[in-house]
């Protein structure tokens, strides 16, 4: 039941929120999906070579150079070089090692006639560590030597013999597969075939010009299920019986942190997830990547609205919300956000679902807290409540309010709260660009899209778009490394119909922040308070 709670919550909200390179290569790939599965040892391994961390914790120091340079080790991770599969390409005059295990451990004649000896493990350790080849000979100055501890040197070995077959599931000379989870059945189906009638679309499109380098996108879908770990299981087996290289678009409300886990299981990029609650909490999900803050960013967007206030900012912050782990972490996010903002939180109410006791929360907040502006956490209810005893004592208090939670319902608040009703939005109509409005259009009208929630088809169309720009930029040679580095470069991308999107390496919500608007109660609208408020931690 707190699933579908969770996912018709974030059905409502969406409507609101918007209102405002080489054949070798391929050949191996075309194979890629009957190799055996990486041993947890090679999986670390893979780790070190790709980012240049140990995935047991501990330090890598690379140094440098005739003057010992000592960097971290993801500074001068082993890929930057040698490539996603190890064979790399030559650069200013530096022709990188080939790391395949089978031409590592057969001699080799350079071009100037220097013959090199077969590498072994112990001679391929001293490479990496000590920077000699296995005459015992110093390797170049662009190769830089590690430190690391001996478990993480075999572990690293033991991928260096996977690395040059280590291809990832969904690719193939003719395709990438993607997935997508949408719910097929109940009140929230529509919602669901509009976000994969505008997926599809969106790729059929980009497949008609060509694809992706000659590759076609080739999209299959799960079903969401009643309950987190259905939805789970779903997925999971999408990707293991379709063999999917990424995601998108995946409706996450009410297993965000099942699906969360899946992707890092998997080592699967997800992009635009849908969901209200993105996971971004340390440590750090690498494999998926948000569009817009969800109710945790706008909470603290909402504080830092409130700390440039000078009139608001010197009262303190009071917070009501009904008991739930979701509402925790908003308060987490209030307390922390505030304590960075310079402000006082003077008191917290909580209570249990389904019974808020509007009078006595009054009673107390205007005894205790007079001054101070109240963060509502609250259902429409409970608000409307809150705000009909609050006029009956003449207390009329400054409320925020994500705007996700209540909406349009606020202008039924009493004519004493006009101008004191200030919500949080994550994007506007300002975001959306002549162009980007004009690409959509023409993609609904070609494939004639349903009419119903735009909303949500607006967000599917911007999680797909940015998937496929990420695509065309990490080139033929693709890989799900490689599709997550990009995606860490992307800085400032226009989607056209959302504020500019940007992700780096420790930064996964590609907006970090939301609007703030005031319920004009007298006209039944909202009105801008603020342009666009940053999440400063």
């Amino acid at each position: 039941m707190l699933v579908k709670k969770l996912l018709l919550l974030f059905a409502a909200c969406l409507v609101l929120l918007f209102a405002r390179g080489s054949a070798d290569f391929l050949v191996s790939v075309a194979s890629a999906s009957a190799q055996v599965p990486l041993t947890a040892s090679e999986s670390r391994g893979k780790q070190l070579y790709f980012q240049g961390t140990s995935a047991l914790g501990t330090e890598i120091i690379a140094s440098l150079g005739e003057m010992d340079l000592e960097v971290p080790g993801g500074t001068l991770a082993c890929a930057g070089c040698h490539g996603r599969n190890g064979v790399g390409q030559t650069e200013g005059g530096v022709d990188p090692l080939n790391l395949n295990w089978e031409a590592l451990t057969k001699a080799y004649t350079h071009a100037d006639g220097r013959r090199r000896a077969a590498y072994d493990e112990r001679s391929l350790e001293l490479a990496i560590t000590r920077g000699t080849d296995p005459a015992g000979r110093k390797l170049l100055n662009v190769m830089p030597r590690y430190r690391m501890s001996r478990e993480d040197v075999a572990d690293l070995i033991a991928y260096l013999k996977r690395v040059g077959t280590d291809f990832d599931p969904g690719l193939s000379e003719s395709k990438i597969v993607i997935g997508g989870a949408v719910p097929a059945t109940g009140t929230l189906a529509p919602m669901g075939q509009a976000v994969k009638a505008v997926i599809t679309a969106y790729f059929d499109e980009l497949n008609s010009r060509g694809g992706i380098y000659g590759r076609r996108i080739e999209l299959k879908f799960a079903e969401t299920g009643d309950t987190a770990a259905a939805t789970r299981a779903n997925l999971a087996r999408l990707i293991k019986d379709e063999q999917v290289f990424a995601m998108t678009a995946v409706f996450m409300a009410g297993a965000d942190k099942e699906i969360a886990q899946l992707m890092a299981e998997q080592a699967v990029p997800l992009i635009g997830p849908l969901t209200l609650f993105p996971q971004t909490t340390a440590p750090l999900n690498r494999q998926v990547f948000y569009l817009l803050s969800g109710i945790d960013g706008q909470a603290r967007a909402l504080v830092n609205f409130l700390a440039g206030k000078s009139e608001l900012k010197n009262h303190g912050l009071a917070v009501v919300y009904p008991r739930s782990e979701i509402n925790e972490g908003s308060l987490v996010a209030i307390r922390d956000q505030s304590k960075t903002a310079g402000l006082k939180v003077s008191e917290v109410l909580d209570y249990a679902v389904g019974g808020f006791d509007a009078a006595g929360t009054v009673k107390r907040l205007k005894q205790s807290a007079p001054d101070s502006a109240v963060f509502f956490l609250g259902g429409t209810q409970d608000l409307l409540s809150f705000m009909s005893e609050a006029e009956k004592v003449n207390w009329f208090p400054t409320l925020l309010l994500p705007g996700a939670f209540i909406g349009t319902a606020a202008f039924n608040a009493p004519p004493g709260f006009d101008g004191k009703l200030f919500f949080s939005f994550p994007t506007s109509p300002a975001d959306q660009t002549a162009d980007g409005i004009k690409e959509f259009a023409a993609l609904s009208e070609k494939y004639r899209l349903p009419s119903n929630n735009p909303a949500a088809q607006i967000s599917a169309y911007n999680a797909a778009k940015i998937l496929g720009e990420a695509l065309r930029r990490a080139g033929k040679d693709v890989s799900r490394e490689k599709l997550i580095q990009i995606l860490e470069g992307f800085n400032n991308y226009s989607t056209g119909l959302t504020p500019a999107i940007t992700y780096g390496p420790n930064r996964r919500l590609g907006a970090m922040g939301a609007y703030i608007v005031r319920a004009n109660l007298k006209e039944k609208k909202f009105a801008p308070a603020s342009g666009w408020v940053e999440i400063v931690r």
